[in-house]
């Protein structure tokens, strides 16, 4: 899209999110969650079959170098010098033979191109080395879009005494949504750190992270997200 294009699909959606916040407003949506005491940060995703060009995963190149990267670099920072926990989710496939009856796919493939992501191939589902995992941080296979659908994920953060998730990464639209959707309902404060969530379609970020805002978290800045994770620190660090 050219900056033209840009600009006119800004202004189309704000236009939307003039006239949407009026209904919800009415109608008691936008509440705010506000955030816990002890919180974790869980990465969806930014692996480099999605933040590295070439892939059918890939998403807005422009976004992840200059914004996601950048973004997660400071919560990543913020986490490990307060004892924060952080765990990074990524997605691969076993068996990704598309005819294969026990297939670990399950039907998803039917509607995207899962079988890129093969797990023999490991730098492609490995975590972007930019914000690489450091030792005592978890790194978490799933094989559906929600980081809570088949996993230990929840029983990890209960066990760490965790009640705030800051939920960073792509796609806004799938794998990012659902695991925000989920955590609420798994009784975990959600927020979504707007500068660390991307995707690959114009216009999805904006639409998705308003649409989350008014129903399943409290979408803030990453500073904001800097700062709380700073004030928080004390009691995680004593715990």
């Amino acid at each position: 899209m050219t900056d033209i294009d840009h600009r006119e699909l800004d202004r189309m959606l704000q236009a939307a999110f003039d006239a949407s916040t009026k209904i919800y407003q009415q109608r008691g949506f936008q509440r705010r969650i506000g955030f816990g005491s002890r919180p974790a940060l869980v990465s969806i995703d930014l692996a480099n079959a999605w933040t590295r060009p070439g892939n059918p995963f890939t998403c807005d190149q422009e976004k992840m170098d200059n914004e996601i990267i950048p973004g997660m670099q400071k919560l990543l920072a913020a986490c490990r010098r307060n004892g924060h926990p952080v765990i990074h989710v990524t997605t691969a496939y076993e068996i990704t033979d598309r005819n294969a009856p026990l297939t670990d796919m399950g039907m998803w493939h039917n509607k995207i191109p899962v079988e890129a992501v093969n797990l023999k191939d490991t730098e492609l589902w490995a975590i972007d080395s930019r914000i690489a995992p450091v030792p005592g941080e978890h790194v978490l296979l799933k094989k559906r879009a929600s980081a809570f659908h088949g996993t230990p994920l929840a029983g990890i953060l209960r066990t760490a005494g965790v009640d705030t998730v800051l939920v960073t990464g792509v796609t806004a639209t799938a794998c990012v949504r659902t695991t925000i959707c989920d955590g609420l309902g798994e009784g975990f404060r959600t927020i979504a750190p707007r500068e660390c969530v991307g995707d690959r379609v114009p216009g999805a970020v904006a639409w998705n992270l308003y649409d989350i805002d008014a129903k399943f978290a409290d979408v803030e800045s990453v500073d904001t997200c800097v700062a709380y994770l700073d004030r928080a620190g004390g009691k995680a660090a004593a715990a």
